[in-house]
């Protein structure tokens, strides 16, 4: 329930009710026990109590502003030594960091966008923004779902700028990211996987209004069967995939990324630079970037979710040392999903 002053889009993480369904049904029909554990403190109280289920499937997102909120489940669930899909604490905190995986991710030989933190319109200062071309887009710095990037994002001229910080500060009570706006071919990639056993999908989001100002906006999003159309695959030339793939599997494993996870570039004149990384993508059946890009790749919903479960499960396994290669269909194991 959105109170009064909160931004349209406060609650833009949180699965609904149909899409845990759907993938409480997905895991299901792979032959597994499924029971929903909620969240907050009967989620804890439950598990403390002695419950221990066998996996848990991540979908926790977190609640208020800072940006460790995505890790308080994952970290419960390592301190009671439950298993679980997806990415460990670390590198939740670090992805929803925008400005912090970006560092991660340049360090890693990938390309950024020019970008800088400000706490509010006071602390802008003007000199460290004397190398970014114009237009600038200003960002919450801790979000995901595409939280606070809007139209009015964009910023033509510095005069626009103090306004757009002071906009982003306010409504979502933490610091902006200021970066330079790359116009080029907005592109998604889905990695599912670990170690040398990981599966790309690359998707070109392209603008059923040609403009060089396009933004992936939250508002696109919410309508994006009107506003984009989805090139699965993308139609890149050669070297331009080897770049995306190799930039793609780069970021992963520069960030820590485990099991799946979606990466967002733009690829601006044949020069490709990262955007940011989602290791807890949206799996909303019929909306989410990662499960129209597998749709695309002809994967049904129900194998994208056993592909999820599956990696998990295998990273686990060697984790504990356990050989299960003679092994021919395993009973299913109960999954607990969140």
């Amino acid at each position: 329930m959105l109170g009064d002053g909160c931004p349209d889009d406060a609650e833009e993480e949180f699965d609904s009710p149909e899409t845990i369904a759907a993938i409480a049904i997905a895991i299901e029909s792979l032959g597994h026990e499924v029971e929903l554990l909620g969240d907050g403190l009967a989620l804890a109280a439950r598990l403390t109590s002695g419950h221990q289920p066998d996996l848990v499937f991540n979908l926790a997102e977190g609640r208020g502003i800072c940006r460790t909120r995505e890790t308080w489940v994952p970290a419960l669930l390592e301190s009671l030594d439950i298993p679980y899909t997806g990415s460990d604490p670390l590198t939740l905190a670090v992805a929803l960091d925008k400005d912090c995986a970006k560092r991660l991710v340049r360090d890693a030989g990938v390309r950024v966008p020019l970008g800088i933190v400000v706490r509010d319109v006071a602390d802008l200062q003007w000199d460290r923004l004397d190398d970014f071309p114009t237009p600038l887009i200003v960002k919450p710095a801790f979000e995901g779902s595409s939280k606070g990037i809007r139209s009015h994002s964009l910023v033509e001229s510095r005069d626009e700028l103090p306004d757009a910080v002071a906009r982003c500060c306010n409504n979502y009570t933490q610091p902006a990211l200021v970066e330079e706006f790359i116009a080029g071919e907005e592109l998604t990639v889905g990695v599912l996987g670990n170690d040398s056993r990981k599966e790309l999908g690359i998707m070109r989001v392209v603008p059923l209004n040609t403009s060089d100002r396009f933004i992936y906006s939250l508002d696109v999003k919410r309508d994006w069967r009107r506003q984009v159309r989805y090139e699965i695959p993308a139609q890149l030339s050669e070297a331009d995939q080897r770049a995306v793939q190799t930039a793609a599997l780069a970021a992963y494993e520069a960030l820590g990324c485990r099991d799946v996870a979606r990466l967002d570039f733009r690829l601006r004149d044949g020069v490709l630079y990262f955007l940011e990384a989602n290791p807890l993508p949206g799996l909303t059946p019929e909306s989410s970037d990662l499960v129209i890009m597998f749709a695309g790749l002809h994967f049904e919903y129900r194998e994208l979710i056993g592909r999820i479960l599956d990696a998990a499960l295998d990273r686990l396994t060697k984790s504990e040392g356990i050989d299960r290669s003679h092994r021919r269909a395993p009973e299913p194991e109960p999954i607990n999903c969140l």
